[in-house]
């Protein structure tokens, strides 16, 4: 397979790639790398640096994507957004990018997608009351964080609400300007495969980590966070209680998802989009992410549980992988309970 990955020099676009030729596939790497994922770093000698944004109106991209079988997309602006002045940043890089791409794709008569997205497009994750099944939380008061309430109420009994394994089918509520991009990419994706005959998959991410992740920026990963803190002899801070719950998967096993993804819609027919969450289904909180990524430095630093929080963060969001385990075949390999604290001494990007 020929296979054309943008992002290729990222923290997962380059494990899809190593993974890739590892197989004996033929990867067209481009990347346009970002000062905000790769700092001052050149393009490698093997990577196009191109921006995808222009890709439709482009004799270069043009080139590379004749003769390709498939396109694997994993560019993006990526983070929760710091701030709102974040917001064109999103819609240009993913919003615009993803488009022109599209657009380029179906010039070149290239018409089949993997692309990167994310659990943020489901905004709170699923939630069910004891006695009155699942609801819909309504956003968590700054008085209720104040007090240490954090648990999402009942809005029909005001009860705690328990955490529950959210599927693809569950409604999209973007809250961040990065989910908003992604929930868009997902729309062009199911609009493109039946405007230009084509066929798409889309993988909702949960929280990636690994070697080669980028370290503590605010773009970065909680779990690079932690590290971070430990490496500088800190205890890693932890918001709220230390109970919100997460799904952590480790980035081989999202470039394995992306490798059974790309077979997977090379046999779709034409019109097909399909979604899939690409998560490890063993749920963690993130005070135990805090204290799995200290015993892996063997420091004796128990995380700190501040009680502060962040307006904008979900309770709890855990995804269930069986769709993707009932159709791709993708079952993680690489648990948290192993894969955190070998972690803390993988090597990172600066």
């Amino acid at each position: 397979m020929r296979v054309l990955l943008t992002g290729s020099a990222g923290f997962i676009g380059a494990a899809v790639a190593d993974a890739l030729e590892a197989r004996g596939d033929e990867v067209v790497r481009v990347d346009l790398m970002l000062p905000m994922a790769h700092g001052s770093s050149s393009a490698p000698e093997d990577t196009h640096a191109l921006d995808v944004r222009e890709a439709a109106s482009s004799e270069t991209w043009a080139g590379l994507l004749r003769g390709v079988d498939a396109v694997c997309h994993q560019a993006a602006v990526v983070g929760a957004g710091v701030t709102v002045a974040d917001l064109p940043a999103y819609a240009a890089h993913n919003d615009l990018g993803t488009a022109a791409l599209m657009a380029a794709m179906h010039e070149a008569g290239v018409h089949r997608l993997v692309q990167a997205s994310s659990m943020v497009v489901y905004g709170e994750g699923r939630y069910t009351c004891a006695e009155h099944g699942d609801q819909v939380p309504g956003v968590r008061s700054r008085e209720d964080l104040d007090a240490g309430r954090f648990d999402n109420p009942c809005p029909v009994c005001g009860g705690p609400l328990a955490w529950a394994l959210v599927d693809e089918d569950a409604r999209l509520e973007p809250r961040s300007s990065y989910a908003a991009s992604k929930v868009a990419q997902e729309h062009y994706a199911t609009a493109w495969v039946r405007q230009a005959d084509a066929a798409a998959v889309s993988l909702r991410y949960h929280n990636v980590y690994g070697p080669g992740m980028p370290r503590d920026t605010p773009y970065s990963g909680v779990a690079a966070m932690f590290r971070s803190s430990l490496e500088r002899g800190e205890a890693p801070t932890v918001y709220e209680d230390g109970e919100q719950m997460r799904d952590f998967v480790h980035v081989t096993d999202v470039a394995r998802a992306n490798l059974a993804s790309l077979d997977a819609v090379l046999e779709a027919p034409s019109g097909h989009h399909r979604a899939y969450n690409v998560a490890s289904g063993h749920p963690v909180g993130i005070r135990r992410v805090a204290e799995l990524v200290a015993e892996g430095t063997g420091r004796d630093l128990a995380p700190e549980v501040t009680g502060g929080y962040r307006l904008g963060d979900v309770r709890h969001i855990v995804a269930s992988p069986e769709r993707a385990r009932a159709e791709l075949g993708f079952r993680a390999e690489v648990l948290p309970d192993v894969g955190l604290p070998a972690f803390a001494t993988a090597p990172l990007r600066a």
